[in-house]
Formats: structure tokens, sequence, C-alpha cells
């Protein structure tokens, strides 16, 4: 019998599952430990055969091919790593050296991807647009991200990672020419604009007070502040014009909103409004807007599914 192994490697935990089948209810068993990146390289990779150990270890099982899920991008030229916000895996070979150390085939992706995969397999997508073509995965939180899942000619859905392994990068796309500086070079991209830290950072140039995005939410809803008001209509306005970029290129069946700010119901109703004006159709969008059904499951499952 195969059983799915999946680890999704964060900036602070490692997490492992291992899956009978494609489906939330068969976790044979999950289990974290610390990534400890702050030790280096070496280090996080000794952390993942930890895991991978204790799993084994306490399941009596092995694995015959593992998925993970990463803060970054494979990059298939170069066999490297990039983009990571877990900087001591950028320009490192990990998916080779984690094929030697585990000597078992392995499969890497974003954990976007990852977030995409598992609810387009295993998640919200099937009980809504079970027959979908292509599946878009937006992460919006404190970072913005994004990953594609396209239905396969054998019918099976499958991560869509380019050329470059950038597929379905959606933050760091300019959305406000000459924005605020972002780490990947470019001003006023995605990232700088609609994710958490950005939208608390414009609140606080405009108010000078520190508030945390429920903060802002809360105000907003009270509807006596003005500034969270402005904040508010700046992050639908903004993210229906973001959106409109992926339905006009990929025009997917779904897109899952993933990540803490994508927790906004605002978004699904008067962001989607938004979106209206720059989609190129004469109809209604009719591409579904839908909440994740996984929660923080979504990466490890995925991993396992890659």
């Amino acid at each position: 019998m195969q059983n799915y192994w999946g680890i999704d490697l964060g900036g602070t935990k490692i997490e492992g599952v291992i899956l009978s089948a494609p489906s939330p209810d068969a976790v044979i068993i999950r289990k974290r430990i610390d990534t400890e990146a702050h030790l280096g390289y070496d280090h996080i990779m000794s952390q993942i055969v930890r895991l991978i150990d204790l799993l084994k270890a306490e399941t009596d099982l092995q694995p015959d091919r593992i998925g993970f899920g990463t803060p970054g991008t494979f990059d298939p030229a170069r066999q490297t790593m990039k983009n990571c916000n877990t900087t001591v895996l950028n320009g490192r070979p990990m998916k080779q050296d984690l094929a030697r150390l585990l000597n078992v085939p392995v499969a890497v992706a974003n954990d976007a991807n990852c977030f995409a995969l598992a609810e387009s397999t295993m998640g919200i997508v099937p009980d809504v647009v079970p027959n979908f073509q292509s599946v878009f995965g937006v992460i919006m939180g404190t970072g913005v991200g994004g990953g594609v899942v396209v239905r396969g000619r054998d019918g099976v859905p499958f991560v869509l990672n380019g050329l470059q392994g950038i597929g379905g990068e959606w933050g760091h796309n300019i959305l406000e020419e000459n924005g605020y500086a972002c780490y990947c070079g470019k001003r006023g991209c995605n990232e700088q604009v609609i994710s958490g830290p950005a939208l608390q950072r414009y609140y606080q140039q405009i108010s000078g007070e520190e508030r945390t995005m429920k903060e802002i939410m809360e105000r907003y809803q009270e509807g006596n502040d003005l500034v969270a008001s402005q904040t508010v209509n700046r992050m639908l306005e903004y993210f229906g014009r973001a959106v409109s970029v992926i339905i006009n290129i990929l025009d997917p069946d779904a897109i899952v909103l993933g990540g803490g700010v994508g927790n906004v119901d605002l978004l699904y109703t008067e962001g989607v409004e938004r979106a209206k004006k720059y989609v190129f159709n004469s109809r209604e969008i009719n591409t579904r807007f839908l909440k994740p059904k996984l929660g923080d499951s979504a990466g490890v499952f995925g991993a396992a599914l890659l």
C-alpha cells in the first residue's frame, strides 16, 4: 500500500505528515519540530532527517518518496533554491542534498503551490468545482504569493511550476507604481501593497498609531475610524486590480484565498466587485472565490501530494 509522505519546511517549524490516502481523514501521523534556522543550512538538513527518522520510528513505515514544501522556489536551471525568506537556503542544492541524505526520490515545491494543490485535491475545490481545469491559490498574509494547479490529461491535478520555477508567483508583480521598495528589487509589488504588514504600515503612516489588521478591521466595522476605512478601501481596490490580472491571464475556475488577510470576508464580496472593473470580460466574473478548507494543514498535505 502506498503512503504519502510530506514535509512542510517553515522558518520556525518543520512539520511532517504521513497519509494513507489523499484525504484529510487519512492521517497516520503528524509531527513538528523546531527548524532552528539560525544554526545554518546543514543544521536544517539534519533537522529534516531527524523528523523523518521520528516518523519512521513511531509508525514502523518507510517512505519510497517524499514531497517537500519550502519557503522559496527550486530553480530547475541552476538546481538550487532561490527567493527563500529562510535565506540560508538560497543558492543551495537542497533537492539533491535531501535525496542523498534520505536515499529516496524527493519533490520540492513552494509552500503556496502546496497550499493550492492541497485545496484543489482534498480541500474546498472538489466540494465546489470538482471538474475544474485550473485553480489559483492565493496567499495573503505576512507575504503575498500564489500557486497554479491544472488538471492533466490523465485527470490528475498537478502544480504548474513553470520553466524557471516561478509559476504562479503573484506577489512580486508591480501593483502600485513608485510604491514601497521591496527586497525583490522592485517597488510597489503586491506584497508591498496588500500584505498584512503593508496595510498596517499604511494605517500607521496616516494615523500615527500602530494597529494589527484585526484591530483595523474591527475599527472599520465600528464605523468611526476614517483611517481604518481608507486602509480597507485601499486593500479592496488593490486586491481587485491584482486578482484581475490572474483572471485575465489564467482564467481559473476557482481562486482560493489563504493567509491571514485572506480571511477578510469583504474580499469575497466587495473585493470581487472591484475586480469586475478590470477583468477583460463583458459578463459577470464566473470565477469562484473560495475560502480554504484545510487551514494550516494545507501546506504539509500539499507537500505529501507532490
